[in-house]
């Protein structure tokens, strides 16, 4: 079997590890790397694969079966019509593009023209996460009465040196949290309603440093998720799951995300399956048992969802509509927090 040809279009720290990642693979080959910057002529030439400075001369040039969109959030939507204009299918970057009208107008294209376009929310391909989906659907918490997350991390002052992460929309609800309300989607179900408080305290910048966001999912379960950039903490995904080794390994287990059910609970990243193997009550012995799954890179294995894909054996575990709604409540929480009142979202249908 032929390998997928897939051009990364964007050379920013995402480009550089797709295109890493699809080098160290089997099923993928780099077929090109398109960015004007020194930093994509550079990217290119450590992977010997073509450079283009935009898309269109990529196109023009041929030779590729799927792109990977990691430019600019504003640059989403131009970049990705391009590709589905020319029939190419398209793995673009969360959040799929700046505005929701954006994701409306790409989400739209891609149907008319039958191009399938993937949306970057990589922990849908952690088989940690996967597994956790299968414990909720089949049952085996019960009901979901509530979900507890705690993303809290501290990024340090260089980060800030660039004057976009200090602005509106640069901070942690939409670089962020937009992970967790993905996962939650995933995972839990559909968001039906949302009620938020954000606070830029700690920086005094323009963007938010921290938020307490309540969710209302279609079952009834209550979400609680607390989010700050700006606390010396490894309470969060990303430093307790291991999932990319930017991260240092904890001293000490630590979990990021409680799901409680009426027969079960379960926390995350570590799967503690919480139980009673007895009569039920607060006043009973409660059992704890470790959920075995075989762990594997999300982001391999994103590559290779993209390449079936391409290929027609699988349909996309995150779609450009798909995409939309995941951006759409994260936008919810900003209009909340600036009105004060909750945001009750569109049923969605299935949900």
């Amino acid at each position: 079997m032929s390998k997928v040809r897939i051009a990364v279009v964007g050379a920013g720290v995402i480009g550089r590890a797709h295109a890493d990642v699809i080098t160290a693979g089997q099923v993928a080959e780099l077929a090109a790397v398109v960015d004007p910057t020194a930093a994509g002529r550079e990217t290119a030439q450590r992977h010997g694969v073509p450079w283009f400075a935009d898309h269109a001369a990529l196109l023009a040039a041929g030779a590729v079966d799927a792109a990977i969109v990691a430019t600019p959030n504003q640059a989403h939507l131009p970049v990705a019509l391009g590709f589905i204009e020319a029939g190419v299918p398209v793995l673009v970057e969360k959040p799929i593009a700046s505005t929701l009208a954006e994701a409306r107008d790409l989400t739209a294209a891609a149907e008319a023209a039958g191009v399938p376009v993937l949306v970057g929310h990589h922990r849908r391909h952690n088989p940690v996460i996967r597994r956790a989906r299968d414990l909720v659907q089949s049952g085996a918490l019960g009901r979901l009465a509530s979900v507890a997350v705690l993303s809290t991390f501290l990024k340090p002052d260089s980060y800030f040196e660039l004057d976009w992460r200090r602005r509106a929309g640069g901070g942690p609800v939409l670089i962020n949290l937009i992970h967790e309300i993905d996962l939650i989607r995933f995972v839990c179900g559909e968001v039906e309603a949302v009620l938020a408080v954000t606070s830029n305290a700690i920086r005094a910048f323009e963007v938010e440093d921290s938020a307490a966001v309540i969710l209302r999912l279609a079952g009834g379960a209550l979400v609680t998720v607390t989010l700050s950039d700006a606390a010396a903490a490894p309470w969060s995904w990303d430093m307790s799951s291991r999932e990319s080794r930017l991260y240092p390994e904890l001293p000490a287990r630590v979990n990021s995300h409680y799901l409680a059910g009426t027969k079960a609970s379960l926390t995350l990243p570590h799967l503690d399956l919480w139980h009673y193997p007895g009569e039920a009550g607060w006043h009973e012995p409660i059992a704890r048992e470790t959920v075995a799954v075989e762990r594997a890179d999300p982001y391999a294995e994103q590559i290779r969802h993209l390449c079936a894909v391409v290929r027609g054996e699988e349909q996309p575990v995150i779609s450009a509509a798909d995409g939309t709604r995941t951006l759409e409540v994260t936008l919810a929480v900003h209009a909340a927090a600036r009105t004060g009142a909750p945001v009750v979202l569109d049923r969605v249908a299935g949900a």
